[in-house]
């Protein structure tokens, strides 16, 4: 059944239509037309596009902003499913290519700046002794470790090192994340033990030469800040990047204040400061440690890709028949695809394999996909051989009793030459 016409999911009819919805491998999709000759819209997905002029209109109601923007995001996400996968493919390979250039560029600059602003911020600390200082060095520091980890999976992805590291050395951010974390801990229970032990209302002093070097490295980051922002989606790498760039900005321009206002004002100003950059920086790290760990765990990819690759998969070929499963799900950055596609039983398999292996190389050119993985199958059903097995285990009756009990589980028996039984599922 076309899945137009409204019928249901394929699946075995004896199931209720909640047992259905609640099992992955029965909510089998019925495939459509393929698109070979070229882009085609057999779901009628194009009719259900909202005019620019309608969207416009919305844009002037009283809150209708949010429903703009819902019919804009559905336009592009329409937009996007129905192009063929070699477009798909295509436009992705192309955007690597033309964006090539400029991710080398951000990830070299932020390597050697790095580098550069540690040791210009190890100075400000040290010279000032200013514990907030001290906070946003830390975080300097520790910089150039997160470029050099970036730079060698950036490497590892364009050469035969994928082989050895095949997830790019993206989980290496988890362990980073990690020290980030205690270290900063560390310096929090120096600030709080500068509260405890401090003794009368006499202000640090003043060292200008360390805000000036802290000011130098928040000009250097807001540059960096402001290139990355400008090409994040074009790489996870240069999206690392440009958030570790917003949150050194962030712990400079906060660190020269209460440096200076530990300084000029009050003597409490700086450990206070420290504690709150140490504080922010624990937090920013573990939301990214947590969204890591949630990518190894392999958590599902957002429903719109779902939907693309479902999409993509039951319009490839009008030979598959049904799509029985679809995963997709994160291997480290980026996905792993799972697809259970069923054809003719009397198909040769020849055939069948190049369909599944021209579906999988379509679907692994997508962008940001690693794997794609393609099952074949001739049913959707999938009758259990345990229930087969359960009527002839530990049977002494004859064999016609036996034929006649099978017959509940859908099988055919037949007793050969030498008086074994043989089970036709």
């Amino acid at each position: 059944m076309d899945i137009t016409d409204g019928g249901p999911i394929a699946g075995p009819s004896n199931l209720t239509l909640e047992e259905r919805s609640t099992d992955l491998e029965l909510m089998s999709i019925p495939s459509v037309v393929g698109r070979e000759a070229g882009e085609r819209d057999p779901l009628l997905l194009r009719s259900k596009l909202v005019s620019h002029e309608d969207i416009d209109g919305l844009k002037h109601r009283k809150k209708g902003k949010k429903l703009a923007n819902f019919y804009q995001n559905q336009n592009d996400h329409i937009t996007t499913v129905l192009k063929p996968l070699d477009i798909l493919s295509a436009e992705g390979e192309q955007d690597i290519k033309d964006n090539a250039l400029k991710v080398r560029i951000a990830i070299n600059v932020s390597f050697a700046a790095n580098i550069v602003l540690a040791g210009l911020q190890l100075y400000a600390a040290i010279s000032s002794l200013s514990l907030a200082l001290f906070a946003s060095c830390i975080d300097a520091v520790f910089d150039p470790l997160a470029n050099l980890i970036l730079w060698l999976a950036h490497r590892a992805s364009k050469n035969a090192e994928e082989k050895k590291w095949p997830a790019s050395g993206s989980r290496f951010e988890t362990i980073y994340g990690s020290i980030m974390g205690g270290v900063n801990v560390i310096l929090i229970v120096e600030s709080i033990q500068e509260f405890i032990t401090h003794s009368g209302d006499e202000l640090q002093q003043f060292h200008l030469p360390s805000i000036i070097a802290v000011g130098i490295a928040f000009v250097t980051k807001l540059a960096l800040f402001l290139y990355c922002y400008a090409i994040r989606s074009s790489s996870s790498q240069v999206q690392v990047l440009w958030e570790d760039h917003r949150n050194d900005l962030l712990t400079n321009g906060f660190g020269i204040l209460t440096a200076a206002g530990g300084a000029k004002l009050a003597w409490w100003i700086d450990p206070m400061g420290a504690t709150i950059i140490a504080v922010c920086i624990i937090a920013v790290w573990t939301r990214t440690v947590y969204e890591q760990f949630t990518f190894l765990g392999g958590i599902t990819a957002p429903p719109e890709y779902q939907n693309l690759v479902t999409y993509q998969a039951m319009t490839f070929s009008s030979d598959i028949q049904k799509i029985d499963t679809i995963r997709v799900y994160h291997w480290g950055p980026r996905y792993i695809v799972e697809i259970d596609i069923v054809l003719d039983p009397h198909i040769p398999l020849w055939r069948a394999h190049d369909i599944s292996q021209e579906l999988q190389d379509k679907i692994e050119a997508l962008p940001d996909v690693d794997r794609c993985f393609v099952h074949v199958d001739h049913e959707v059903e999938h009758k259990p051989v345990s229930n087969v097995w359960d009527c002839l285990k530990n049977r002494s009756d004859p064999f016609r009793s036996i034929e006649r009990e099978c017959e509940d589980v859908g099988c055919t028996i037949k007793l050969s030459t030498d008086f074994n039984v043989i089970v036709y599922l």
